[in-house]
């Protein structure tokens, strides 16, 4: 079922939302100082790809470093990104099938605000990355 959600969801709307994020690792490598905001970015481009059967994470050793960056992150790129999973998570909600694709978006709008001191993980372990 994992697979079923995964390919529609990359034919709806994954492809689009991994350019969003993609395009916004590039403008943070091109910035020099915000090459670790970049790399985030593609993290979460793949994450975006294929959502399902993964899940996030806060990590317990991210520190102020972190805070901060994502701070920087919101400003620079989040607050967009964010919009962009809202406008497609409503436009996915509009049809029957699509809810729980609209649901999924929902559910990345925190990691598109604040990146970093998150990983990525199955869900098959969510407590790996603690």
């Amino acid at each position: 079922m994992k697979t079923i959600l995964n390919v529609i969801w990359l034919l709806l709307c994954g492809i689009w939302m991994a350019i969003g994020y993609a395009v916004a690792g590039i403008v943070m490598f091109v910035l020099i100082i915000t090459i670790p905001w970049g790399i985030a970015a593609f993290r979460i481009a793949g994450f975006a790809l294929w959502p399902f059967g993964r899940t996030t994470v806060v990590r317990r050793d991210a520190g102020v470093g972190s805070f901060l960056g994502n701070l920087v992150w919101l400003i620079l790129a989040g607050i967009w990104l964010a919009i962009g999973h809202i406008v497609t998570g409503i436009a996915l909600c509009l049809t029957i099938i699509g809810i729980p694709l609209g649901i999924a978006n929902f559910k990345l709008i925190p990691i598109s605000l604040t990146p970093l001191g998150r990983e990525i993980v199955p869900t098959d372990r969510p407590f790996a990355a603690r």
